[in-house]
């Protein structure tokens, strides 16, 4: 006896949501800019010569990249040292922001979060997809799950064939 039985895809069937955070990935290299350089022995920040610096800098190298602003000295920097280099990046770069790589991915995704439509997900249940081939920052999920707790049904992570879960309405 050889009975066929159609396989059915209960998750495809399924009103389960699945909410990918590498889908809204930006494309584009990120990079880390140090100014200590441009500082009087990576320590004194003097006006004038920064300026001078900043003038006859070649940006092109920052051309559509996402920039992270850092000094890798203890230097004392003005706020307004940071602003004029993100001056300088005006119209060349993507995005500018002061500190880490990682926090400038984290500020990336926040803007892309808080930009997107969540009505496609309310009242159903939603899985954060967990694995990624793209460096997804950590804080990406946590801000996906406050956009995501006010709408859905519930909230689990990872796979829908193995998925841990983490909130349901009451």
């Amino acid at each position: 006896m050889n009975v066929e039985e159609e396989i059915v895809n209960k998750v495809a069937n399924s009103a389960l949501q699945v909410f990918d955070l590498e889908d809204y990935y930006p494309e584009g290299e990120r990079v880390a800019l140090d100014i200590s350089g441009w500082l009087w022995e990576g320590f004194v920040l003097r006006e004038k010569e920064f300026r001078e610096t900043l003038k006859n800098f070649d940006w092109s190298q920052y051309i559509n990249k996402y920039v992270a602003l850092y000094c890798s000295t203890d230097a004392i920097v003005p706020a307004w040292a940071y602003m004029l280099v993100t001056i300088s990046l005006n119209g060349i770069a993507k995005k500018v922001t002061q500190g880490t790589t990682e926090q400038l991915n984290v500020l990336i995704y926040q803007e892309i979060l808080d930009g997107l439509d969540y009505e496609p997900y309310t009242g159903k249940p939603v899985i954060i997809k967990g694995c990624s081939r793209k460096p997804v920052p950590q804080e990406a999920y946590t801000l996906a799950t406050q956009k995501l707790l006010p709408v859905a049904r519930s909230i689990m992570f990872g796979e829908a064939c193995s998925s841990v879960p983490l909130y349901k309405k009451k």
